[in-house]
């Protein structure tokens, strides 16, 4: 399993950053003009920028500006080289002409300067040599209106992952032709994003990407990833981790021996602290004057936070301006994809082109063109469950009601208040022998993972189950879940993870798309999961470790979901402590910094959650 494959599916590098170009697309050679330049920035850092002109403009024929910030590399290099696939977010805005812009960042590949790790936004400037992602942007289309010929004056952006993240960070810029944007899947806190959920490491994500992701230095440009792999000696990632022991054994002979500073970083600042507050975009997106549209899929593994945090961020810190949400039934940037289908899940319909060809062309087209019209309702998301689409004028919907889901430690979900709130269900979590997160043997992150049958975790005797009664009529929920756990544990640390459950009936039959080791017959889709780190329970800055036995309160946030669990199907919450290797293992002894834990310190603990627990969800007709 080569590292470089993890790469596309982890940071969802966009389509056009790693296009070769031996089989150039000949609708590109056919009808673009290709120029390269080193911008120049206010500082005197220079930017290279790949610039795609249709070659039917002029005078008469003007065309706006479309543009992606990335630190993937925008090659190929050479304005005799094009892209094997496409340029711009999808073929039908390919074929409707734009001036297509793309450009390294600071730091990456062609790029001068310094590369930071979701660049900090300086609110307050006071000089030219005050930079960040804002600047960048702002510099970038004033050179590009003022030297790209025959443009129309407009400029819009888009970008997926960390390109998002550019998007979002470029939407401050505040330049007058800066009109559109649209931050796809974008990163926007790495400590509640990428990074960690809520305290807990996220493994993979981070292990097999850190390797490929070089800086540039001794200003020469970033080299191309080479061909070296950790010796993982299995393909088995359960295996591998498992048997790595503590993440501070990653820095031994043959993986990263101390020499990589972001991995460092990851292992260095496991609290929320100033180092991740200060790379946290979402309190700096104000004054935006401009449209916006934010894109995401409820199966992204890497940045469903950052999806709904930052289109709330936008639409609260922005009163009136054009922000809109799109949400469909798709992974990290798989709008890109048909989005018919995830692992044994069929939606019915190919969302990933609905959405290119009826939205994000017609977002575009309007506010750049000024073509058609904006009518685009403010939350267009797609329900999983029933398969359809469905319009909102906000987002989560104004009329959907809140409501509470019991776990009784009976076993039952409800909602129904229980007549008390004494009583407990336990298990014992041993962290030597965690629970896998998912079935599929591999060193990554399986992209079906987010709706895999939980049915191997509920067998488990460590891993809770409640569920209600066969519903007697479909539920929805919409909107965030709050998980409030009433939790006690023998140990003084502990991690929970909360999984909220879709079982289909007995008689469900299977669908074209079903696996062969799988049946639809009791399937337990898993709808929505994270993870929460008991220390951080308090503060996420500064941990502290439970009292042994002491009924103590864990509170948080699941990310948002449109579902619908049909007539005949059940509700399901599974409760457990491990989800490995997704997540590291905490030790379950209280340790300030996990990443500096010895294998003596992991032990057994039994947890408790109590009589009293439940979700908050909001359930919508």
């Amino acid at each position: 399993m080569k590292i470089y494959v993890l790469i596309i599916c982890f940071w969802a590098i966009s389509i056009q950053s790693f296009a070769q170009a031996p089989a150039a697309n000949p609708f590109i050679k056919e009808n673009y003009n290709k120029f390269e330049y080193q911008i120049p920035m206010r500082d005197g850092i220079k930017l290279f920028t790949a610039v795609y002109v249709p070659k039917d403009i002029s005078v008469e024929k003007k065309y706006p500006i479309l543009m992606q910030r990335t630190p993937y590399s925008c090659r190929p290099y050479g304005t005799d080289q094009f892209p094997a696939r496409r340029l711009g977010p999808s073929e039908f805005v390919l074929k409707d002409k734009y001036i297509i812009v793309y450009q390294d960042v600071r730091g990456r590949w062609m790029s001068e300067g310094v590369f930071q790790e979701m660049t900090p936004q300086i609110p307050n400037k006071k000089s030219k040599t005050d930079v960040d992602e804002s600047t960048d942007t702002y510099d970038t289309v004033d050179w590009l209106i003022k030297n790209v010929a025959n443009n129309n004056g407009k400029v819009g952006q888009w970008g997926i992952s960390y390109p998002g993240f550019y998007a979002s960070a470029g939407t401050l810029s505040g330049h007058p032709a800066l009109v559109a944007s649209s931050p796809q899947a974008p990163m926007a806190d790495l400590w509640r994003d990428d990074s960690y959920h809520n305290g807990a490491f996220l493994i993979p994500h981070n292990f097999n990407f850190y390797p490929y992701f070089t800086n540039r230095t001794d200003g020469t440009p970033t080299k191309t990833p080479s061909a070296k792999e950790f010796n993982y000696g299995t393909e088995d990632g359960y295996a591998f981790f498992l048997n790595l022991g503590p993440m501070k054994n990653s820095q031994k002979a043959g993986l990263y021996e101390g020499k990589d500073p972001y991995w460092n970083g990851n292992l260095a600042h496991p609290n929320y602290d100033q180092f991740w507050q200060s790379r946290n975009i979402l309190p700096h997106l104000k004054g935006i004057k401009h449209a916006v549209m934010i894109v995401g899929g409820w199966y992204d593994a890497e940045d469903l936070h950052g999806i709904f945090k930052t289109y709330a961020a936008i639409e609260k810190q922005n009163p009136g301006i054009y922000n809109i949400l799109v949400a469909g039934p798709w992974t990290h940037g798989g709008w890109n994809d048909t989005g018919d289908q995830l692992g044994s899940v069929n939606f019915g319909e190919k969302t990933g082109p609905y959405f290119q060809e009826n939205v994000e062309r017609k977002f575009f087209a309007y506010f750049l063109k000024g073509e058609g019209d904006a009518k685009f309702p403010e939350a267009q998301v797609f329900e999983t469950g029933s398969n359809k689409w469905r319009n909102f004028d906000a987002w989560p919907p104004k009329a959907a009601v809140e409501k509470n889901l019991y776990l009784l430690p009976t076993g039952k979900l409800t909602f129904d208040a229980p007549a008390t709130s004494s009583g407990f269900a336990e298990f014992v979590s041993d962290p030597k022998k965690p629970v896998p997160f998912t079935e599929t043997i591999s060193l990554e992150m399986n992209r079906d993972y987010m709706v895999e049958d939980q049915r191997f975790a509920a067998r488990r005797p460590d891993v809770l189950v409640f569920q209600t009664d066969v519903l007697d009529k479909d539920v929805t929920l919409a909107g965030n879940i709050l998980a409030n756990l009433k939790v006690s544990t023998t140990g003084t640390d502990a991690d929970w993870m909360v999984k909220l459950i879709d079982v289909y009936p007995g008689d469900a039959k299977d669908n074209a798309n079903t696996a062969k080791n799988e049946k639809m017959s009791g399937f337990q889709q898993m709808i929505r999961h994270d993870a929460f780190r008991g220390k951080f329970r308090d503060d996420k800055t500064n941990p502290k470790p439970f009292k042994p036995g002491e009924v103590t309160n864990v509170n948080y946030e699941l990310i948002d979901i449109l579902h619908t669990f049909k007539k005949g199907h059940r509700i399901m919450v599974q409760v457990q402590s491990t989800m490995f290797p997704l997540y590291d293992r905490n030790p379950q002894k209280f340790v300030p910094n996990i990443h500096n834990a010895n294998e003596s310190d992991y032990q057994k603990a039994t947890h408790r959650v109590h009589g009293g627990s439940l979700l908050k969800v909001r359930v919508v007709d």
